[in-house]
This record gives C-alpha cells, sequence and structure tokens, in this order.
C-alpha cells in the first residue's frame, strides 16, 4: 500500500508541475532576468490568463531593453491586445534611434494601429524611395501630344503619417502637374528644350502638402512625341462641318422637292377645271361648236409633232464613211 501510495503521490507531484511550467513560462523568465528585464512570474501568468502570448511582449521587451529605448509591460501589452504588430514597432524604435530621429511609442504604435508598415515608414525616412509615374498624356498650344515619365523622390514625413494621403496622391499631382506645364507651353518643342522646366513648375506647387510623404525631386526620364492631337481635332471638324452642310443641303432639296409637287398638285388641280369653264362657255354661248373642234384640232397636231421630235431624238445619225477618190 506504501508503493502504490508513493506513486500516486508522484504522479501527482508530476501533474502539479507539469501544469506550473504549462502556466509558468519559466523559460522566458529566466531570459528576461538574464538581459536584465525585471518581470515578476505573476506578470507572466497573468498574460496567460489574459490571452496575451508571453513570448510576444518579453523578446521585444527585451530587444527594446538592450537597445536603450524605455518601454514597459504595459504599453507592449496593451499594444498586443489593440491588435497591433509589438515586435515591428520595437524594431521600427530601434531604428529611429540609430537614425537620431525622435520617434516615441505611442507614434509609432498609433502608425502601427492605423495600418502602416511603421517599420517601413523609417527606413523611408533614412532612404528615401523613388516612385516612378507611367506615362502621362499632355497637348501643347500647338496641338502636339507629348508622352511624359517623372521619376519623383519621396521620403516618408513620420509627422504626417498618420491621416495623410499616399503615393497614388503624389502621382496624381504629379502627372496633372505635368499636363499643366506642358499644356501652358506655346509649342512642345520648348518643353523638348527645357524639360526641367516642368521639374521646377511641379515643385513650386507645393504637390506634398497633405500628404505623408515629403517631395525631395522631381526627374524627367523621358519625353516622346505622340499624336498631332489639333490636326486630329482640325480634321473631325472639318467632317463635322461637311456632313452638316450636307444635311441642310438635304434639307432643301427635300423642300424644293416638296415645293414642286405642291405646284404640279395646283397645275393638275387647274387642269382639272378647263373642262368645267368650256361646258359653261358651251352653255352660255361664248364658245362654238366649230371653235371647239379647231381646239381639239390644234391639241392633236401639237401632241403628234411632239411625239415626232421625240422618235427623231432618239434616233442617232449613221455616218457613211467616204471612199477615197483614186481617179485623177
Amino acid at each position: 500500500m506504501d508503493i502504490i501510495a508513493f506513486i500516486i503521490g508522484l504522479g501527482l507531484i508530476v501533474l502539479v508541475l507539469a501544469l506550473f511550467f504549462i502556466f509558468v513560462p519559466i523559460g522566458l523568465w529566466v531570459s528576461a532576468l538574464a538581459a536584465g528585464v525585471k518581470i515578476g512570474i505573476m506578470n507572466l501568468v497573468g498574460m496567460k490568463l489574459r490571452r496575451v502570448a508571453p513570448i510576444r511582449i518579453v523578446l521585444p521587451l527585451i530587444k527594446a531593453t538592450k537597445a536603450g529605448i524605455k518601454v514597459n509591460v504595459n504599453q507592449l501589452e496593451a499594444h498586443y491586445l489593440a491588435g497591433g504588430n509589438v515586435d515591428r514597432v520595437v524594431d521600427a524604435l530601434i531604428a529611429a534611434q540609430r537614425a537620431n530621429m525622435d520617434l516615441m511609442f505611442e507614434r509609432a504604435a498609433a502608425i502601427d494601429l492605423a495600418g502602416r508598415d511603421v517599420l517601413e515608414a523609417v527606413k523611408m525616412s533614412v532612404n528615401p524611395k523613388v516612385v516612378e509615374t507611367p506615362n502621362v498624356s499632355a497637348v501643347s498650344k500647338d496641338g502636339i501630344e507629348l508622352l511624359v515619365k517623372a521619376r519623383v523622390t519621396v521620403r516618408a514625413n513620420l509627422d504626417r503619417l498618420i491621416g495623410g494621403a499616399g503615393e497614388a496622391t503624389i502621382l496624381a499631382r504629379v502627372g496633372e502637374g505635368i499636363v499643366t506645364t506642358v499644356g501652358s507651353s506655346e509649342s512642345h518643342k520648348e518643353v523638348l528644350e527645357n524639360p526641367d522646366r516642368i521639374s521646377k513648375v511641379v515643385l513650386d506647387k507645393g504637390l506634398d502638402s497633405g500628404t505623408a510623404f515629403e517631395i525631395l525631386s522631381i526627374d524627367i526620364a523621358d519625353i516622346d512625341v505622340g499624336r498631332n492631337i489639333g490636326a486630329q481635332l482640325q480634321t473631325l471638324q472639318a467632317e463635322a462641318d461637311k456632313n452638316i452642310a450636307q444635311a441642310k443641303a438635304e434639307e432643301r432639296r427635300a423642300m424644293a422637292v416638296a415645293r414642286e409637287q405642291e405646284m404640279r398638285a395646283a397645275v393638275v388641280e387647274a387642269e382639272a377645271e378647263v373642262p368645267k369653264a368650256m361646258a359653261a362657255a358651251l352653255r352660255e354661248g361664248k364658245l362654238g361648236v366649230m371653235d371647239y373642234y379647231d381646239m381639239q384640232n390644234v391639241m392633236a397636231d401639237t401632241k403628234m409633232r411632239d411625239n415626232i421630235s421625240k422618235v427623231g431624238n432618239s434616233q442617232k445619225p449613221i455616218i457613211q464613211p467616204t471612199e477615197p477618190d483614186n481617179k485623177k
């Protein structure tokens, strides 16, 4: 019985120790003590109860302490519970400290919670990024299209990173400045001769206001001559004018045809009154029977002559070739 009790007691001790080591990360606690980070066992147990992974807090805390950055457990744990990336925030603080940049934990945590990569922002502040615009189509006053491509060197501005516009806004504003500069030029040759004019005009407008970046320089990478937009517009205008003129001419022709039809209808209507007038003249004695027959003969003769003239015009005369006279 003593052996059985001993085995049961030993099993209970092993179970208690296993549960203790599961809930209490002794390895992390020892690592923290070795690194000079003061953290209690109960703090680690509390993290377990609050469903916070202790390794996500202790290792960044050790890293920050070794780098000389003053942060505490409560700050890191609060940022973790808010859904932030503790390790990336600590890395950003270390990078900013090495670059002599003034970046506090609260601002770094706010940038991380805003959905921006705070470490990438710090790197971009140290090493500016070059953003290339697509081909921007602009037309000068002489109607020639120019395709301009620019390279914009930007640096992240940590003070305006929260709530500031992104790279898309920078590219849109630069494209707008290119279109304005080329459009105000009298000739496309002026832009080709002085491409730095675009950079000066765009930089003077302060396009980085309200954005999370600071524009350092704008360099024109390439300018290509495109289509003759002015000539195409004039061609289209001439085609439109021609169509309008044709439509008006067709309208006038239709009106003339309608007028002709009206006049013919009036003639037919007037001719229909002739038999009535002749009948009335015969009844009243103003027209004799012989006069009526003479008029009918004249009309028949006129119609016959008209038919004969039409038959004569339809037949072409045949010219017989003449034979040469060899008799002398």
